[in-house]
């Protein structure tokens, strides 16, 4: 048969029981095959696709849809509607095969618990109750992280080895702003970074950015070398064409007597 004329595959739906009508002659349906495939849901809309051999008992057919949906074995009644959603008859033989039953893939089972739980209730996690504990009383817990952290002082709570980052940083930035006060806006400059090739340009801009931490040089770059248009984050610095912006550490900026460079493109006609 043509992949595309195949029936869609049954699925199973699971609610709270409500009683149903006997209807007085069951629709025929065509027994399955060897195995056949039916889709799972429970009360939160999850869906799995299984496939299940028409050799099955009833009962074992039901300890499979178990570790599926999650409602007892022992709780479950199982009613059969054809692919038009009619209701067939009840599986209410446990000793029965599956294969016994008017079961086509075009066919659904409707799983009811009679536990009196609600399937997939708990999927839900914010439905489900936690224990929040306060700040106060974590931070007198001996057996938490940050206990472990502060006896170990690690990180953070190394008084004195964060004394030293903060050391290290103000003296980085005190370097910056002296590289920095000796650029000028306005000065001919030349980048220099390790691995790339220097680049030429105009210094647009000097001083601390909201960016990153620490001082900034802009550069209009004399070619489109950069990476912006003199702006970062939505917040112009200076102005500049698209990808002829740049803005980069005091210590790769050069100023000096660069004039542009001639890439010949007047020796061509």
């Amino acid at each position: 048969m043509h992949p595309s004329l195949h029936p869609a595959p049954p699925f199973l739906h699971q609610q709270p029981h409500t009683p149903r009508p006997a209807l007085p002659s069951p629709p025929s349906c065509p027994h399955l095959s060897a195995a056949s495939a039916f889709h799972l849901s429970t009360l939160n809309s999850f869906r799995a696709q299984k496939h299940y051999g028409r050799g099955l008992t009833i009962a074992e057919f039901k300890c499979k849809l178990e570790l599926v949906v999650g409602s007892p074995a022992s709780c479950m009644d199982l009613e059969l509607y054809t692919s038009d959603d009619k209701f067939v008859m009840k599986l209410d033989s446990d000793e029965a095969l599956l294969g016994s039953y008017p079961i086509d893939d075009g066919c659904r089972i409707h799983v009811i618990d009679r536990s009196g739980a609600r399937v997939g209730e708990y999927e839900d996690v914010s439905r489900v109750e936690k224990y929040e504990m306060s700040a106060t009383d974590y931070e007198k817990r001996p057996d938490s992280v940050r206990s472990f952290l502060k006896r170990s002082k690690v990180g953070k709570f190394n008084e004195e080895e964060m004394l030293k980052k903060e050391a290290e940083q103000e003296q980085k930035l005190t370097e910056e702003k002296a590289q920095a006060e000796a650029i000028s806006v306005g000065a001919r400059c030349e980048v220099r970074v390790s691995g790339q090739p220097n680049k030429r340009g105009t210094v647009m801009f000097v001083g601390l950015a909201e960016f990153k931490p620490g001082y900034w040089i802009g550069i209009k770059y004399d070619e489109p070398l950069g990476k912006n248009d003199g702006s970062v984050n939505g917040k112009q610095y200076f102005e500049c064409q698209p990808k002829y912006g740049a803005f980069v550490k005091p210590q790769y900026v050069t100023v000096g007597d660069f004039p542009e460079e001639d890439y010949g493109l007047d020796d061509e006609m």
